[in-house]
């Protein structure tokens, strides 16, 4: 059967987004929507754009060689981007294709206005709206002119923005093809938006309207600012009204032009709020139908609203599921967790399982419900204490709900006895206490990797979901969980005391500086021996420099020096490559895994340290935290009470430095034996993949662990739930996480309650003293890291894969952080001024510019362009 060139509105739905782009395919479906006047039209399909294409076979050229370039490449993609779309304007269209156009023109009418818009197969979805990228026409008369304009959409598919959010968006320009929508025009009274949820706040059950007089390109265009409306349960609770001057009309003959509005009329409402609210009511009818808060573009005509189009509003981040209608308010655990990454549902169900407390996936991301401890005063006071000295921006946020109106409300407590989350009785102050839960670690892991060796089939899986209880009691042990504790409460107690007595900011900071045990600091040096053992080889510097491929280890044998580093690198990986970035995610790349991703940390190293570095940093740091500890000692001991105060201030700072280090064992721990979990299943998806039934053995990190407990059983796999979830990933990537989230989906905001800091500073939170100034490097990669000495590292997050990094870096700024979060550890233990939580961090500060980080006051002066 002939593809068609023109399906009418009234014959198109949602399912045919490939024959009428994302456009077409929504003002189909609205035209099913009981109650929704959508002006008649019809959709030139995507067969038309492809016979187009066929007619000029030079583009396939052009697009190869546009396919190579990327978005720094910007004078190449105009170049090209511009070649291809006057090839496509120029193109006759084939008389077949015409008569197709016309016949349809015929039927609606040949000399009345038309608006004709573009309408491409990857717009409008509710992964990715793509507003704007392709043009739009309004008040086209006339066949020929209507077919000069089809023309012209599809040469839009190539302009330099459309060609621009492809790259960015990482979408093939050959995957996507490009309908016209051919629609009657409307010439309404007023015009504008109507988002069915609140863009700002996400909130759902708040609808925004926007509206202006005349067509909505005054609006569209920036021509105008618009009256806002703001309208919750049926009714307007805000309004905007300004003098709107000027407005677009159509002309008799084509086109449209500004026109000035009477001053008498230019501050009157453009709605009224009974409009307004009738508004929203189609538009809530609209998100019913298309099960997703919508984006709608609205015309006034006669009284009546007409939709010209509704697209799914693609920003919101996605809502946890509950299981009732109550209020629910949720906390994010990657910021606590430093990784606020998208997540695969492998990784997901596995931080599941591993977890005691409940958790609630949305986007790709885990949330708690603290609904019912924000109820408790008890629980209350503990939780907001708590996340409110690990991120101020959560413990602001969570108090920011409380005193509303309609905030979560007050319950009586469960009874006498310890709160939830409260630590048990202190222990004593020994170091044999931290020697023994890593030595039980340690021997738990080696009988699992023995166990699972030789393991395959379900007995495997069973094997390791009985595993994760194993996992679940060493990571919370009461011991561990006491020994955790003991150093964070000694930090808590020096930096209160000490401020209280001393006037001293963030004392432990430097108190805590190599402190014995940190598995993540040690690892960070530990590449410095690295660098000392491949520095006297020129030869293998060379071959590291143009490394390419994660095979390079076996090839460095060959060159002179190349055992001695190979066989230095590999030990290091022996004892950290099950580490990586994003490691509470089981799926992410290991280092072990990857190893090219630590080249450029390891070359910098070897460029920008002497031999024995490691040692003397160690040596150098400890004596800092010795020398900072007789100072504040003798400072002390001249108070009033002075000698009981000391005793009290030298208890606390060894309980600090004896288990201060610990704090990141755990972590590492867990990491260590995700690895031997993950390495295991990689080894059942590869005998699934040699049996036909995955199609590549990483598909399995798009299965939730008891799903692919039953692919290993009935080796069956339901190949287009991964490919959902594949590109459900792919749109939570482009997501950022909230660090708090109600049930009706608004994002709380936190801030900092600060005063004394400098105008235009970037506030955050002090995590490490001291100030530094350096040249920032905004990385959000790490295998992209080529520190110099003196840099300052500028990043989203840093969990312990980043530690090599910090060997060079002379300062930290993180998007995300709290106090006892991994990067805020290692950089106290690093002596690096530091700065967590400073919001867009990434955004707000250029790669290369110059900026001054206060660790001590936790704020970021940007002092160059």
């Amino acid at each position: 059967m002939t593809e068609p060139y023109v399906r009418s509105l009234h014959e198109i739905d949602r399912t045919q987004v490939a024959l009428v782009g994302g456009k077409g395919a929504n003002l189909g479906e609205l035209c099913r929507v009981e109650g929704i006047r959508v002006p008649v039209g019809f959709c030139v399909t995507t067969h038309a754009y492809r016979r187009i294409m066929a007619e000029a076979p030079s583009i396939d050229d052009r697009l190869t060689e546009l396919s190579r370039l990327t978005t720094d490449d910007r004078e190449a993609v105009r170049t090209i981007s511009a070649e291809i779309r006057r090839t496509i304007e120029g193109v006759t269209v084939p008389d077949d294709l015409a008569a197709a156009i016309t016949h349809a023109l015929a039927q609606l009418g040949e000399h009345v206005a038309y608006a004709v818009r573009s309408s491409a197969t990857a717009e409008d979805t509710p992964t990715a709206s793509f507003a704007g990228q392709q043009d739009t026409y309004l008040n086209v008369v006339g066949p020929a002119s209507i077919l000069d304009h089809v023309r012209r959409c599809w040469g839009s598919l190539f302009t330099e923005r459309a060609v621009t959010y492809r790259q960015r968006s990482g979408i093939d320009h050959r995957t996507v093809q490009l309908a016209v929508v051919v629609q009657q025009m409307v010439f309404p009274e007023a015009a504008g938006v109507l988002f069915t949820a609140d863009p700002v706040t996400s909130h759902r059950r708040t609808a925004v309207v926007e509206a202006s007089f005349g067509l909505g390109e005054a609006l569209v265009s920036g021509l105008v600012n618009p009256d806002v409306f703001t309208v919750r349960d049926g009714a307007v609770i805000a309004r905007t009204v300004v003098a709107k001057q000027r407005a677009v009309h159509a002309l008799p003959d084509g086109g449209t032009r500004d026109v000035v509005i009477a001053p008498e009329r230019q501050e009157r409402p453009a709605l009224t709020d009974a409009q307004v609210v009738r508004l929203v009511q189609l538009g809530r009818r609209i998100e019913a139908h298309f099960d997703h808060p919508q984006d709608i573009e609205w015309c006034l005509v006669d009284g009546d609203f007409q939709i010209v189009q509704s697209r799914p509003i693609t920003t919101l981040f996605p809502i946890p599921e509950a299981d009732d209608q109550e209020k629910h308010v949720y906390v994010s655990v990657g910021h606590q967790q430093m990784m606020t990454d998208a997540m695969k549902p492998l990784g997901l169900s596995l931080w599941q399982l591993t977890t005691p407390a409940p958790m609630r996936e949305a986007g790709g991301r885990l949330f708690v419900d603290v609904t019912a401890m924000l109820a408790s005063p008890t629980r209350r006071a503990k939780l907001l204490d708590t996340l409110g000295r690990s991120d101020p921006l959560i413990g602001d946020a969570l108090r920011t709900v409380l005193e509303r109106d309609d905030g979560v409300p007050s319950l009586p407590d469960d009874g006498p006895g310890t709160p939830a989350g409260e630590a048990p009785a202190p222990i004593e102050t020994d170091p044999a206490i931290v020697a023994e839960l890593v030595a039980r670690s340690q021997a738990s892991l080696a009988a699992l990797e023995a166990t699972t060796r030789t393991m395959s089939g379900p007995a495997l899986l069973d094997t390791i979901r009985a595993d994760i209880a194993e996992l679940r009691r060493i990571l919370f042990d009461p011991l561990s969980h006491q020994a955790v504790m003991a150093g964070i409460e000694a930090t808590w107690w020096l930096n209160d005391h000490l401020r209280a007595w001393l006037g001293e900011k963030n004392p432990a900071d430097t108190l805590t500086q190599s402190a014995p045990h940190n598995v993540t600091s040690e690892m960070g040096l530990a590449l410095l021996d690295v660098a000392d053992a491949i520095r006297p080889y020129p030869e293998v510097v060379a071959f590291l420099e143009q490394v390419e491929d994660d095979g390079f280890l076996d090839d460095l044998p060959r060159l002179r020096g190349g055992r001695e580093a190979r066989d230095a690198i590999r030990a290091w990986l022996d004892r950290y490559g099950m580490r990586g970035v994003g490691e509470i995610d089981i799926t992410r790349p290991r280092w072990s895994e990857r190893p090219r991703m630590l080249v450029p940390t390891l070359l910098t190293t070897i460029r920008s340290f002497e031999p024995g570095a490691g040692q003397r940093l160690f040596a150098q740091r400890r004596q800092e935290a010795w020398t900072k500890e007789q100072e504040l000692l003798t400072r002390v001991r001249a108070l009033p009470d002075g000698e009981r105060k000391a005793d009290e201030t030298k208890r606390m700072i060894d309980r600090l430095r004896t288990f201060i280090g610990y704090r990141e064992y755990p972590k590492y721990h867990m990491v260590s034996r995700y690895f031997v979990y993950k390495r295991a299943l990689l080894g059942e998806a590869e005998r699934l993949v040699q049996a036909a039934v995955l199609r590549d053995r990483e598909d399995i990190f798009y299965l939730r662990f008891d799903e692919l407990h039953d692919v290993v059983r009935t080796h069956h796999v339901d190949n287009q739930l991964i490919q959902r979830r594949k590109d459900e990933f792919r749109s939570y990537q482009a997501l950022t996480p909230p660090r708090v989230l109600t049930s009706e989906g608004e994002v709380i905001v936190g801030a900092y309650r600060r005063d004394g800091v400098p105008a235009g500073a970037l506030i955050g939170l002090p995590v490490s003293a001291g100030t530094v100034e350096g040249r920032a490097r905004v990385l959000l990669d790490m295998a992209q890291a080529d520190l110099e000495p003196g840099d300052i590292l500028v990043t989203a997050y840093t969990d312990p894969s980043w530690t090599p990094v910090f060997v060079t870096a002379s300062g930290l700024v993180t998007e995300a952080g709290g106090m006892m979060t991994h990067g805020a550890v290692i950089a106290r233990e690093y002596g690096l001024p530091a700065v967590v939580g400073v919001v867009n961090a990434t955004r707000l500060i250029s790669d290369g510019q110059r900026i001054r980080v206060h660790g001590t006051d936790g704020y970021v002066e940007i002092l160059s362009d």
